[in-house]
């Protein structure tokens, strides 16, 4: 029986990109080969410290609520086979969604794909061509550099986002605010949940 590791789970608003706004049963798997130096969760990032839970409990925790939405997140999710999640969570009437860098296999059934590319490991080109939004998170002024090059690769109808990493919001978004109405196919995400105060 696959087991996964997970970190947390819980239902909230999902605060960030496309689907901002909407109700949500996050699932934070454990286990990260990406180390970004303000991820927000690193105790995610050593899977032994989480327990294991199979998927039919996973789903059934989350059919305790009522929304719909599933968004699967981590640490890097793409660690974990994720095909019989998905597959899971969509036969209980769930949306599935993911938050990865791309940057191991992609794996799971996805109605959306959330691509957040890192500079400390790239992502796949796999992912990057199956990406639904791509979400750059900017820390300085080179990475809207970054965005761009990325921007270049994913597929046409790609939902673009430059979102400012929290702890340097006040210097990154005056930045961010001018790029888009200079470059307007992109667009702002922002960090709505940390600014109402849910998960």
């Amino acid at each position: 029986m696959l087991r996964l590791p997970v970190m947390e789970s819980f239902y909230t608003l999902q605060g960030e990109g496309f689907h901002q706004g909407r109700a949500a049963y996050f699932i934070r798997l454990g286990g990260c080969d990406v180390g970004c130096s303000w991820c927000d969760v690193k105790e995610s990032w050593d899977e032994s410290l989480h327990p294991k839970q199979s998927v039919e409990e996973i789903v059934e925790n989350a059919k305790a609520y009522p929304g719909r939405l599933a968004v699967i997140t981590g640490g890097e999710p793409l660690l974990h086979n994720l095909n019989n999640l998905t597959s899971a969570l969509q036969e209980a009437g769930f949306e599935t969604n993911i938050e990865t860098s791309g940057s191991s296999d992609l794996s799971g059934n996805w109605d959306w794909i959330c691509l957040s590319p890192k500079k400390f490991k790239f992502p796949l080109p796999e992912v990057v061509q199956t990406a639904d939004e791509l979400k750059v998170v900017v820390f300085n002024k080179t990475d809207f550099d970054w965005a761009e090059k990325w921007a270049a690769d994913v597929k046409p109808a790609c939902k673009l986002y430059l979102q400012p990493e929290w702890g340097k919001k006040e210097q990154m978004l005056p930045l961010i605010i001018d790029y888009i109405k200079a470059h307007p196919r992109w667009e702002l995400s922002i960090q709505s949940h940390k600014y109402i105060n849910v998960p």
